[in-house]
């Protein structure tokens, strides 16, 4: 009896011993699976092909793959979301309480001009209303800010809101570039005039026209007065002239939707350049094309952009220039900007602020629709037709296709 209950202590012990040995080892498993999880290392696994460890090694690698499948998971939804951040028409700047900028997209970056921004006091670099603006603005209240680059000036509407991440609280920026929008407001607006106007002008104008050929018609018939003739043949004349005048206004809200290929910018110039070539020869003037970028490939309507490119090289060589360049490149968010630059007399200042305003021109024998119809071709692109520059050296329309 005794030797029996000697035995059932050695096994008891035994067991107890395995235990504690199982829940040690079962531990440090824990313990190294934890830290290296923590690390965020998953470049292990436990062996399953022991008798007594394979249920617990085979639970503690399926937990490994979980969470290394969900890591994955929210990486690729890092990607996807910070892919979507870098390619939006919209400037987003992450800023941290002490002022570090964490974060910061591609279109914030070209809107204020920046190669890197890694603190808020860079901003004073580029504007003080830029700076106060970033500081100031709050959830629910956006604040308006400008700052001038080497061409124009620029106007940003900043709005805010707040976030958590790792436990710190930031401030999330969004930036927008309102002179695109106030003019792409304006455009509507001048075009609803447009609409509007042409079409009550040409409701009264045409039956004045058919009345004055039916009475004039009648004159000549019945031999009346030469005076009473010629009276009723000015005002066809001129009220065919009117017409004639309306109609060239309504081509503004008319423009053809763009029939887009692709093509490379340097064809487009040579084709442009070929066919201004006895306008500008005629006037002397020398042109040239420069590929800053190589290959430049462009998706548009290839006609549409040469009619925008023509018109601006005749205007140039209106405007007095010997010189005039078109340039093609890539800024850095991958865009095609072309440019036209002429030594001709600048525009005045006067002249700056309307000269993509319609019925606006300079010339005697202009309509004024010349770059508001290209603007608006360009608006159709998705893109902008701007004056970035006009001094005594140069003048230069810029064509940003986005």
């Amino acid at each position: 009896m005794l030797k029996i209950i000697l035995i059932l202590l050695v096994v008891a012990v035994l067991v107890l011993l395995y235990t504690v040995y199982l829940w040690r080892r079962t531990n440090e498993k824990l313990t190294y699976m934890l830290d290296s999880l923590d690390n965020d290392d998953v470049n292990f696994r436990f062996r399953e092909r022991l008798f007594f460890d394979i249920s617990l090694n085979r639970t503690l690698n399926r937990l490994r793959s979980i969470y290394e499948k969900r890591r994955t998971e929210l990486r690729e939804q890092e990607q996807y979301f910070a892919h979507m951040l870098e390619n939006v028409q919209t400037g987003i700047v992450v800023q941290e309480e002490n002022g570090i900028i964490s974060f910061y997209n591609a279109y914030a970056r070209v809107l204020l001009g920046m190669e890197s921004l890694s603190h808020i006091r860079q901003l004073r670099r580029v504007s003080d209303s830029l700076y106060t603006a970033f500081m100031n603005v709050q959830p629910g209240k956006a604040l308006k800010a400008e700052y001038y680059n080497e061409s124009s000036r620029i106007d940003i509407l900043l709005s805010a809101s707040y976030a958590t991440i790792k436990g710190k609280e930031v401030k999330i920026i969004s930036l927008s570039n309102i002179n695109t929008q106030l003019t792409e407001n304006q455009e509507e607006s001048w075009n609803k005039l447009t609409r509007v106007l042409t079409h009550e002008i040409m409701n009264t104008i045409t039956p004045i026209i058919s009345l004055s050929d039916t009475l004039n018609k009648c004159a000549v018939d019945d031999r009346l007065d030469s005076n009473y003739i010629s009276g009723l043949e000015t005002i066809s004349s001129s009220s065919k002239g009117l017409l004639s005048f309306v109609e060239s206004y309504r081509s503004l809200t008319r423009v053809a939707a763009p029939i887009r290929k692709s093509f490379l910018v340097s064809e487009l110039a040579e084709r442009v350049l070929q066919l201004t070539a006895p306008y500008t020869t005629e006037a002397g003037v020398e042109t040239a094309f420069v590929e800053k970028t190589e290959d430049v490939l462009l998706w548009a309507d290839e006609n549409q952009i040469a009619q925008i490119l023509i018109n601006l090289v005749k205007n140039a060589a209106q405007a007095g220039a010997t010189r005039i360049e078109i340039s093609a490149d890539l800024d850095s968010l991958e865009n095609v900007v072309i440019e036209v630059t002429n030594n001709g007399a600048p525009i005045s200042k006067e002249g700056q602020a309307e000269i993509f305003v319609p019925f606006y021109t300079t010339k005697q024998e202009g309509t004024g629709i010349g770059l508001s119809l290209s603007r608006q071709i360009m608006r159709l692109h998705n893109g902008t037709l701007a004056l970035t520059r006009s001094d005594a050296t140069a003048t230069t329309f810029t064509l940003n296709f986005r």
